[in-house]
C-alpha cells in the first residue's frame, strides 16, 4: 500500500499567494475590467495546479477586499470598484480613485472662455456679466471613466485660470492651490443620466447617478461652481460629525 503523499504547507500558502497577486494585479491594471468573469474554480485549479479549497479561499479572500463579487451558479466577476467621498470636505477625486488602488489619469473634453450668460450667473451667485471659463472632463479609474466634471470659473476672481489650458490636470486641485477658499456650500442629488452623460460615462441611459455640485467663495467673491457626476452603483457619500454642543 502507497503512503500517503505529504502536503508541503509552505507551497500551498505560496500558490495561495500567487493566486493573490496574479488576480489582484489583473485587476487593479485594468486588464480584467469590472464585469469581467473570473476563470472558474476548476479552470484555476487546473492553471496552477493545486486543490479546490486554494482557490476557493484565494477568491474568497478577494471577494471580502471588495475586489470580486461571487454569484451562485454564475462564478466570480471583477466588482465594480466603489468609492467613499466625504460630504463636507473639498477632496481631491485622485485621492479617491488611487484609494481603489487603480490608476488615475484625467481627460479633457471642453474648454471655453466666455462672457457669463443668465444661468453662469445663477450658477456662480454673480451680481454682474463678467468672463467665465467653462471646463468638461473625465476622471477615469484604469480604464473605466469615475466622474464627469462640468465646472465654471469667474475669472474675475481668479484671472490666471484663463491662461491654463488643464488638458491633463483637474481644475479643482490647480484652484486649491492657488485660491485661498473662505467657504464653501455642497448640494447632492439623484438623476437619470440623459445620452451625452451615458456616452461619456460609458453606461446606459437612464442610469441612475449620484450628482454633487459644489460652490466656492474666497473671501466673499464667488471662485467656481462645480458639477461632479457619478455612476451611482460606484460612489458612496460619507459625513461623519459630532453631537452639537449646548
Amino acid at each position: 500500500m502507497a503512503e500517503p503523499t505529504e502536503i508541503d504547507d509552505s507551497e500551498t500558502v505560496s500558490l495561495h499567494q500567487r493566486i493573490l497577486s496574479d488576480i489582484r494585479e489583473r485587476i487593479l491594471s485594468g486588464t480584467w475590467v469590472p464585469g469581467h468573469r473570473i476563470p472558474f474554480e476548476h479552470e484555476l485549479t487546473a492553471e496552477y495546479k493545486c486543490s479546490r479549497m486554494t482557490v476557493n479561499k484565494a477568491l474568497s479572500q478577494l471577494a471580502k477586499a471588495g475586489l470580486i463579487e461571487r454569484r451562485r451558479r454564475s462564478g466570480s466577476f471583477v466588482r465594480q470598484p466603489q468609492s467613499q467621498a466625504a460630504v463636507l470636505e473639498l477632496h481631491d477625486i485622485r485621492i479617491e480613485v488611487e484609494a481603489l488602488g487603480l490608476p488615475y489619469r484625467y481627460k479633457r473634453l471642453e474648454r471655453l472662455k466666455r462672457r457669463s450668460n443668465g444661468e453662469d450667473r445663477t450658477l456662480l451667485e454673480l451680481s454682474a456679466a463678467g468672463p467665465v471659463l467653462w471646463l468638461e472632463g473625465l476622471h477615469f479609474a484604469g480604464e473605466r471613466p469615475f466622474a464627469l466634471e462640468q465646472r465654471l470659473i469667474n475669472l474675475s476672481a481668479v484671472s490666471e485660470a484663463g491662461d491654463e489650458e488643464f488638458l491633463e490636470i483637474a481644475a479643482g486641485p490647480w484652484l486649491i492651490d492657488r485660491v485661498p477658499w473662505s467657504e464653501a456650500e455642497h448640494r447632492i442629488r439623484a438623476m437619470s443620466a440623459d445620452e451625452a452623460i451615458a456616452d461619456a460615462l460609458d453606461i446606459d441611459p437612464g442610469a441612475p447617478c449620484l450628482v454633487v455640485e459644489r460652490r466656492t467663495w474666497s473671501a466673499e467673491h464667488p471662485v467656481t461652481h462645480v458639477r461632479f457626476i457619478y455612476p451611482a452603483e460606484s460612489h458612496t457619500l460619507v459625513a461623519r460629525f459630532t453631537p452639537s454642543q449646548g
